[in-house]
């Protein structure tokens, strides 16, 4: 199971639990002399998702009327070499619904991931940032790797169908080799098939695009709204150019003081915190529990479920099966957010009669499966980002002797987590740091916004943001609340706190709770 991407895009929907993509956007056109700020953009309306951005149709109307348009921005390839060959960003905007006296300029968002298509997820959250609308222009973009802006992409749908199914959880050394070679297989087919961009994928060549992005839409500084991942790449930003930072929103924050290692780590207690909260809730019902009597019941049933499919899978989204992986893979899915807890219990129900359906799907979501069978390029963009940043490569001897700690913080899911820190193995590129470089002296402040039942980004990830960002930046917000993220909860605390800041740029008081 690879690294799942830090932040999945909360664009998730009942109906929409499946994801696919392809498209590439890479020209070999020599820049040459041309000044890229200067650049105009030719706003269009906006087609249908590629493959690689997940498919599906075109994005619905704005609420009250009118439509999403579409762009493209060219960038440096290798911003190492910033008149060399060119690559084409894809961008997305809503104009803004106020009038153009009270316009600030553009918000720019990043949904994470790494490796969530942002012209995808940004409209289907439109209602969602409508009162935002009313002094910017709501925009966003697929980061470079992802979507239509050079997607990097690995293996193809016959062969991710076969590597989702694989045991990611080894038990012996059969399959442990067996988990080592899917890996390098994986590893490998991204080199063949996208050699070229891999060395160019880092959040720090994001982070100059960002700025370029800044400078074309015609702003002095960068107002921004980071989500998950999108912390960390606004952070990094602030570190490159805190003189430009405007107005700027974290939420569902990073910790960038922590190795791969760590953030793996911090994600298992962090799921098993929202397992735990998920258990009690069901428990608590005066309807009762269709999955257990009490939470250790619905727990303990989870993980015999678990142990079992380990050597007996069960009847999945036809032809596959659902296997442990598959089964771990959707459980995690569906504990990013309170909404989804209903459909986790439906997929147990399911589960314990012999049908995988359900969890399949959540799975298939996680991974950017449509019904279809296409992928979106979520996941290659996911692995080819992280491992561009980070430096460490971990081994499976390391990765045994680290297992007892990733128990302890999750004895559901420790095994899976910790072996996440073998999807860098045998990468044809190395990575740039052990952490990711967020100090920011100088820059405006920075609303930093935590949610204490965050299982993806656990909430001491925003006190140590606010530390390292330095002095007179970062913010603090306290959520307490569930699921991944605090802003698109809906509640009307944190809300009103943000779009005071970004519409009025008042800052609150440092140390603010919201529940």
């Amino acid at each position: 199971m690879p690294n799942p991407p830090r932040l999945r895009a909360a664009a998730l929907t009942a109906t929409a639990l499946l994801v696919s993509a392809l498209l590439a956007g890479c020209s070999d056109d020599d820049s040459g002399d041309e000044d890229l700020t200067a650049q105009e953009l030719s706003w269009k309306d906006c087609p249908s998702p590629s493959q690689a951005q997940g498919g599906g149709g075109s994005p619905s109307p704005l609420p009250g009327g009118g439509g999403w348009q579409c762009a493209k921005m060219k960038a440096p390839r290798d911003w190492n070499e910033p008149k060399g060959d060119t690559i084409e960003l894809a961008l997305i905007r809503a104009r803004p619904s106020g009038d153009d006296s009270s316009r600030i300029g553009s918000l720019i968002f990043n949904f994470g991931g790494p490796g969530s298509s942002g012209v995808t997820t940004l409209p289907s959250f439109g209602p969602t940032y409508e009162k935002l609308r009313t002094r910017y222009d709501l925009v966003s973009f697929d980061p470079r790797g992802v979507g239509r802006s050079a997607p990097v992409l690995c293996e193809n749908d016959q062969q991710l169908d076969a590597h989702f199914q694989q045991d990611a959880t080894p038990d012996d050394a059969a399959e442990r080799t067996e988990l080592l070679n899917t890996t390098k297989e994986f590893n490998a087919a991204c080199e063949e098939n996208s050699e070229r961009m891999l060395p160019h994928v880092r959040t720090t060549d994001a982070a100059r695009d960002l700025d370029l992005m800044r400078q074309v839409l015609g702003d002095d500084k960068l107002h921004y709204f980071g989500i998950s991942y999108g912390t960390e790449l606004g952070g990094v930003y602030a570190h490159l150019f805190p003189k430009n930072v405007g107005r700027a929103v974290f939420d569902a924050v990073v910790d960038p003081t922590h190795t791969p290692e760590q953030n793996a780590l911090g994600q298992a207690a962090g799921f098993q915190l929202a397992l735990d909260n998920f258990a009690e809730d069901c428990a608590s019902k005066a309807e009762g529990c269709p999955i257990g009597a009490t939470a250790a019941d619905v727990k303990e049933r989870i993980a015999k479920l678990l142990k079992d499919l380990d050597s007996k899978p069960i009847p999945g989204v036809f032809p596959r099966e659902l296997t442990e992986t598959a089964a771990t893979s959707g459980i995690l899915e569906a504990l990013y957010s309170k909404d989804f807890w209903e459909y986790l219990t439906q997929g147990l129900v399911q589960a314990y009669d012999g049908d995988g359906t359900i969890l399949s799907m959540l799975a298939d979501s996680a991974n950017g499966r449509r019904e279809n069978g296409e992928y979106s390029n979520i996941i290659p963009a996911n692995v080819s980002i992280n491992c561009a940043d980070e430096k460490p490569r971990y081994t499976a001897e390391y990765v045994e002797q680290r297992l007892p700690e990733f128990r302890a913080a999750s004895n559901l899911f420790g095994d899976a987590l910790a072996w996440t820190m073998l999807s860098c193995t045998d990468w044809p590129v190395a990575g740039a740091a052990d952490r990711p470089d967020v100090s920011a002296p100088g820059s405006a402040p920075i609303l930093v916004v935590g949610n204490t039942g965050d299982p993806a980004t656990p909430y001491e990830g925003a006190r140590r943001m606010v530390q390292a960002l330095g002095k007179g930046v970062g913010v603090e917000l306290t959520y307490k609340g569930q699921g991944h993220g605090a802003y698109n909860s809906k509640n009307k605390c944190v809300q009103d706190a943000v779009n005071g800041y970004l519409l009025d740029g008042k800052v609150p008081a440092a140390g603010t709770v919201c529940s």
